[in-house]
């Protein structure tokens, strides 16, 4: 198409926000050349439209939500709009390749690549474009001679167009982003136009295809009303138990079709395989596996269950299933009766569970499987009718949107119920699984993380003795004033936080830190997309954190992004943001990653993240010994209920309470970790759970977790109490010998968990 007609300058702003993880460039190979065509592909699959159309003016970029399809700009062109025809068909264009994306709408990293791809000019493709007139259509890239197409990708799949800045060498580039596969993957494709005028006639007609299908939509169907169900995601779960085969693989042993039951041969030792599949409604992304139980029996007590070793979890081959791989110590006597033989004519229940991050859900997921099992001896041949080799539930998890998230899309769990138990409630008088009645529902919503105001103010007699300490602490940073102890536990005042804390973290001397952070913000990192998911997550009832592309969420972003890079077995994990914006809050960027470093390694919070969190679940084990100790009433009702430690504590342990608790709660603790050691974690909890006894006791297992989601943080929106609370646990006593003894009696259970944390020295 050689039309050289005016369409307009496009003015040069946008809001869009996101961030490139990859510089791995997908260049498609040279082929020959093209002539224009008019094909137009269709698709059955629509996204309803709806956009603005008042006050028109033209824009350099355009974007669509990847869910309900809305342009997301607040104008469109004011041309006069294209006649009806499939399709609009450009040529003399170089397409210059694509990279991946992960949030595809930032036209800040979309011109940087424009900018990238352009200079390189290694590799180039001359096409033809075909851009359709409405959202059925396909964008197609033809090659100009033979008039075969390269490439082509459906409009609703588009999500994003954007064009060079004017006076820059990308002037005559434009760039498209599309969802690939339709998983969470995008790329952004980027070409140049030797007719530098066809630009903005170009993205034109982009936006002429979202506005046509906009027309065409009624609006009263972008705001359908939700069905009964649709607060239902259903899920199908497999177990598959598998056996050494004696030539170096395990293989699925048999179920009987008649007696329903696993096939077992004594002795041998097995695998566990798990496979999750979602079947309906919007995918929700499993992030990982956060444990692998089993137990002997069924109706089993969630205490009664035994951590597996987790060998392996990730998406099938196909990418249609979640699976988990765990295997057992064949000598550990919780295992035993998988290794015994039964007795003829008898069968065994044995319960398996598994629970599962779920990233948009705020708390874990967890699937129990009861399956029947025979031991039989290892030389007992095993005829047909053994056909089955899985044993299958379906699972119906009911969610609730927080709708106080406006960035993201996040769940509270409702109720998790099986199909089993469904059939069980409806042939019984009482239902096996309570469901909360409609209209029966507390409004109470939980606290935000970064709530609460602390005060800089301080008594001028309580600023002097800090003052006197620290000068006399900076005469020798090596050796820790001996009354700081006693000043620290009684709250290390708001002005002299950020000094005091780097001090205690031993980054008086972190030049070489400072200057590695400088040289790890300039790289890409592998879990950019976790990253910047739960930016936006991170204190949203702070100021300072709750813009969109701010100057806390940007530094927020660049300290989580360099610890991914420096800490490479660890990588980025759900939490440490939370970490990381109460350091940024009291010291520039570079003074709180050095924190956050020596916070992971010094003190041990990172042992929490490796080998399948078994450091994690031995402090799970190590509360639960001294709650039996300190609170025997409370640890025997939680197991009355089935209610277990890290149903409750996950957050505790791995934000160090910054997740949920008020600031002011939330500093102090800091203050006290950095001075005694990653143990006082203990304390506040025990200190939690004691001041709260009286109305947990009063709890069934969902009004204990709601009162931990809820109404646990928002007791301490009182300074009063939040200063009582960390007095308790201050002069909290606590033997941490039989608690010691007891988790190093577990290991076998958990693996080689570390030791219970010390405090540095």
């Amino acid at each position: 198409m050689d039309d050289k007609a005016s369409v307009g300058k496009i003015s040069v702003s946008s809001d869009s926000v996101s961030t490139l993880n990859s510089e791995d460039f997908v260049l498609v190979s040279r082929q020959g050349d093209e002539t224009p065509s008019t094909n137009n592909g269709s698709d059955d699959e629509k996204t309803g439209l709806k956009v603005r159309t008042d006050n028109l003016r033209s824009l350099p970029c355009f974007s669509r939500c990847p869910w309900c399809g809305a342009l997301d700009c607040e104008d469109l062109s004011p041309f006069t709009p294209v006649t009806d025809e499939d399709s609009v068909v450009f040529s003399k264009l170089t397409y210059l390749g694509c990279a991946s994306v992960n949030a595809p709408r930032s036209e800040v990293e979309a011109l940087r690549m424009m900018s990238i791809l352009r200079g390189q000019g290694q590799i180039s493709l001359d096409v033809t474009l075909s851009v359709p007139n409405v959202s059925e259509g396909t964008v197609r890239l033809l090659d100009p001679q033979t008039n075969t197409e390269i490439a082509n990708y459906p409009i609703y799949k588009i999500l994003f167009c954007v064009r060079g800045h004017d006076g820059t060498p990308e002037s005559d580039c434009f760039a498209f982003t599309e969802s690939h596969y339709n998983a969470e993957l995008f790329r952004i494709h980027v070409f140049r136009c030797e007719i530098q005028e066809a630009v903005s006639r170009i993205l034109y007609s982009f936006a002429t295809a979202f506005r046509r299908s906009a027309k065409q939509t009624p609006l009263s169907a972008t705001a359908t009303p939700p069905t009964p169900d649709s607060d239902i995601f259903t899920f199908s779960v497999s177990l598959e138990i598998k056996e050494d085969d004696g030539k170096g693989y395990f293989s699925a042993v048999p179920k009987d079709k008649d007696r329903q039951c696993f096939k077992l041969r004594q002795g041998i030792d097995k695998k566990i395989v798990i496979y999750v599949q979602q079947t309906t409604n919007k995918e929700l992304a499993i992030e990982r596996c956060f444990g692998l139980l089993l137990s002997r029996g069924k109706d089993v007590r969630s205490g009664d269950m035994h951590l597996l070793d987790l060998e392996s979890m990730g998406k099938s081959s196909d990418g249609k299933s979640y699976v988990i791989t765990g295997s057992w110590n064949q000598k550990s006597p919780h295992f035993q009766f998988v290794n015994e033989e039964t007795p003829k004519d008898k069968v065994l229940f044995m319960t398996t569970a598994v629970d599962l991050v779920i990233t948009e859900v705020q708390e874990p997921v967890r699937f129990i499987l009861e399956t029947k099992v025979r031991v039989c001896s290892p030389n007992e041949r095993l005829f047909w009718p053994f056909s089955k080799r899985s044993s299958t539930e379906n699972f119906f998890l009911k969610l609730k949107q927080d709708r106080k998230n406006n960035s993201d899309t996040l769940y509270e769990v409702v109720c998790l119920e099986s199909e089993s138990e469904r059939e069980r409630r409806k042939t019984t008088a009482s239902p096996s699984l309570r469901l909360p009645q409609s209209g029966s529902q507390d409004n109470d919503e939980p606290l935000l993380s970064g709530s609460g105001d602390v005060s800089k103010e301080c008594a001028e007699k309580i600023l002097e003795t800090w003052g006197e300490l620290l000068s006399k602490w900076h005469l020798n940073l090596s050796v820790r004033p001996k009354t700081l102890s006693a000043l620290v536990r009684s709250g290390v005042p708001e002005a002299l936080r950020g000094e005091v804390w780097q001090l205690l973290a031993g980054c008086h001397n972190n030049d070489h830190l400072v200057e590695k952070y400088r040289i790890l913000i300039t790289k890409e990192s592998p879990q950019d997309s976790a990253i910047t998911r739960d930016i936006n997550r991170t204190f949203p009832a702070h100021d300072y954190f709750k813009d969109t592309g701010g100057d806390g969420q940007d530094s927020l972003y660049k300290i989580c992004k360099a610890y991914s890079v420096y800490d490479e077995e660890i990588g980025y994990c759900q939490g440490q943001s939370f970490l990381a914006a109460v350091l940024l809050l009291h010291m520039p960027e570079e003074q709180a990653f050095s924190v956050l470093v020596k916070i992971m390694f010094d003190y041990g919070l990172r042992e929490l993240f490796k080998q399948n969190f078994e450091d994690l679940h031995c402090k799970f084990y190590q509360l639960e010994r001294l709650m039996q100790e300190y609170i025997p009433d409370l640890y025997n009702h939680f197991l009355d209920i089935s209610l277990e430690a890290h149903m409750y504590a996950s957050q505790w342990f791995l934000t160090l309470f910054t997740a949920k608790f008020p600031l002011y709660m939330v500093f102090h603790i800091i203050d006290l970790l950095l001075c005694e050691g990653i143990s006082v974690i203990f304390n506040v909890a025990l200190g939690l759970l004691k001041t709260t006894k009286d109305d947990l006791l009063l709890t069934d297992f969902e009004g204990a977790l709601k009162f931990f989601r809820v109404q646990l943080p928002k007791r301490y929106r009182s300074e009063e109490n939040a200063k009582k609370l960390m007095e308790l646990a201050c002069n909290m006593k606590v033997s941490w010998e039989g608690a010691a003894a007891s988790a190093s009696c577990s290991m076998a259970l958990l693996g080689s968990a570390q030791n219970p944390s010390v405090p540095p020295p």
